[in-house]
């Protein structure tokens, strides 16, 4: 018998190299969203606080409520206000069963679509009920009115289950005036989440915490992005290969601050600048100090200034080197 030898078998391709620790960290945008009313919106929330719920009345004959200053279906404009009942019909729901910071109920509640007796469309609010097993798509509820009413939609407190009937007769007209009207509202808009900046910037933001700034090439186009992305957006390819750039760049445009915003202890004017780092491929934003806001100008070199934990650069000063030409940088405008 004649044994055949295997071939050896080809080594074993190098193993990837470990993903670093993607950062992740919860993150919370809010601000306040103010905003001025029309007569209809303002005769809805006025009336919110005096406990009557006004809709307005469409061409062809429909109420809406809430109620809109134009026709959906003819963009007429619509002005005949008619009040409706505090109670109605459960048209969907959904149940909540854990409740976040500033919703209507601290309790697990339902979100409910109730078409109010005398309205045509419905309104999305809280329901108050035991659990889930009680809530059903056609069940009877009522307004629960807040103690307290400023004129907005938490003047409802939440829907409650009610046992009665819907009453005899449709929507009565109603002028829609009222003592001290509300003619605008303030809103808080937040959004609270928790955020993840990816591979390349994790990478990123770890150089940054040495005193480094390290961008990622293009491997088709040999851009080199600042931050990173992970891709190349021009090309669709992996960003894999990590570049160290500058610290010093070279300042291609820039704004001048006049608008002190909150929570910020920076005084106006100050400048905002879009800075081309040395061998990046692209400029990114930073503050420019150590100069008149007044004589920052494009070509003006300069370097960073580190923040007092070390983390990022705080701002940028002028390198006291002569400007850089523009054709070194008009390809980054």
């Amino acid at each position: 018998m004649t044994v055949t030898p295997s071939p050896p078998s080809p080594p074993s391709p190098p193993s990837p190299p470990s993903p670093p620790d993607i950062l992740r960290a919860p993150l919370i945008v809010e601000f306040p969203f103010t905003r001025s009313l029309g007569p209809v919106q303002s005769a809805f929330l006025t009336g919110l606080r005096e406990r009557v719920v006004l809709g307005v009345r469409t061409e062809a004959g429909g109420v809406l409520v809430p109620p809109v200053e134009y026709d959906p279906e003819t963009a007429a404009e619509l002005r005949e206000l008619v009040e409706v009942a505090p109670t109605g019909t459960v048209t969907t729901w959904a149940w909540n069963p854990e409740p976040r910071r500033g919703q209507p109920l601290a309790t697990p509640f339902a979100w409910a679509l109730v078409r109010l007796d005398g309205a045509d469309t419905a309104l999305l609010h809280a329901l108050d009920a035991p659990g889930p097993d009680v809530v059903r798509t056609g069940m009877r509820v009522r307004i629960r009115w807040s103690a307290e009413r400023t004129g907005a939609i938490t003047d409802i407190a939440c829907f409650e289950p009610y046992e009665g009937a819907a009453p005899e007769g449709g929507p009565a007209p109603h002028a829609g005036e009222f003592d001290e009207p509300v003619t605008g509202i303030v809103a808080p808009a937040r959004l609270d989440y928790t955020y993840s900046p990816g591979r390349a910037q994790t990478r990123y933001l770890q150089a940054l915490s040495e005193r480094r700034t390290v961008g990622e090439r293009c491997p088709s186009c040999a851009k080199v992005y600042v931050p990173p992305r992970g891709a190349c957006p021009t090309c669709g390819v992996a960003t894999t290969d990590r570049v160290e750039v500058g610290p010093r760049g070279t300042v291609t445009t820039f704004c001048i601050v006049n608008i002190k915003a909150k929570n910020l202890d920076i005084e106006v004017p100050y400048v905002y600048a879009h800075i081309a780092l040395d061998g990046a491929g692209l400029a990114l934003h930073g503050r420019i100090g150590g100069i008149p806001y007044d004589q920052v100008r494009m070509g003006l070199r300069v370097e960073p200034v580190w923040s007092d934990d070390g983390r990022y650069p705080d701002h940028y000063r002028p390198t006291g080197e002569p400007d850089a030409d523009y054709d070194t940088y008009k390809e980054l405008l």
